[in-house]
């Protein structure tokens, strides 16, 4: 029986739930061109970002009243932990002299909590410089992460963990819409200074979805509805923190 028949009555009786690809090669023994038929299956939608981290630098209460727009880098912060905590993504919080500048605010610290964020503090400015923080970040090679940085202050801390970062081989984002200074100035240069050292600033929302990279993840859908109910929320912080860029 010839193979176009054989392919005629197997689309007779229905018998391709899936595509099938020929690929011819050449009898050994007779030299006649044969075919193998094999089935092709859809890969499994798998996350752009292999090894995310979500980075929330000294977002303290004694710095409530004196950083600009201190209630919109907040809101940035809450939608980014709650993120992390569906995507399974590490956190590390980190506070600047607790003792005397407290702790971590606390619409910040239960999210933390739920999201098993790693909590350190420091007196030094990067959080790089925390040992525990720099073992889990240690070099370039297959163990590179994607870094999103949001907190305070743009231009001090901020800035030396994005450089920290992006020294030792990872990819750092920092989210120009979850990152303020005591005065609003800092900002603009703090971010044209990471730009052209290769870091790149984007938005929180860009960030989570190219953290995702398909809609076919299992998260998508829990993401895109945190995504719609934070809208609000983050317009405002868009139109007020982007305003200096």
């Amino acid at each position: 029986m010839s193979f176009a028949k054989i392919s005629s009555s197997s689309f007779a009786r229905g018998l391709r739930p899936r595509p099938i690809a020929f690929s011819p090669h050449y009898s050994h023994y007779s030299g006649q061109r044969l075919f193998s038929v094999t089935t092709t299956m859809a890969a499994k939608p798998q996350r752009h970002f292999q090894l995310p981290a979500v980075f929330v630098c000294d977002i303290q209460e004694k710095f409530r009243s004196a950083i600009w727009q201190f209630d919109k880098i907040l809101l940035t912060a809450q939608k980014v932990l709650r993120a992390a905590e569906v995507l399974d993504v590490p956190v590390y919080v980190t506070t600047q002299n607790a003792a005397k500048l407290g702790g971590t605010v606390s619409e910040l610290s239960t999210l933390a909590s739920v999201a098993a964020a790693k909590s350190f503090d420091k007196t030094a400015f990067s959080m790089l410089r925390v040992p525990e923080i720099a073992a889990d970040f240690a070099g370039p090679g297959p163990t590179a992460r994607d870094v999103a940085v949001v907190g305070i202050e743009s231009h001090i801390c901020v800035t030396q963990t994005a450089l920290d970062l992006l020294a030792r081989g990872h990819k750092v984002y920092v989210l120009a819409d979850g990152v303020s200074s005591c005065n609003a100035e800092e900002v603009p240069v703090a971010l044209a200074r990471l730009r052209a050292a290769g870091v790149i600033v984007t938005t929180s929302e860009s960030w989570l979805y190219e953290c995702m990279g398909d809609a076919g993840v299992p998260q998508f859908r829990e993401i895109a509805k945190l995504v719609k109910e934070t809208s609000e929320s983050t317009k405002t912080a868009l139109s007020t923190l982007l305003s200096r860029i």
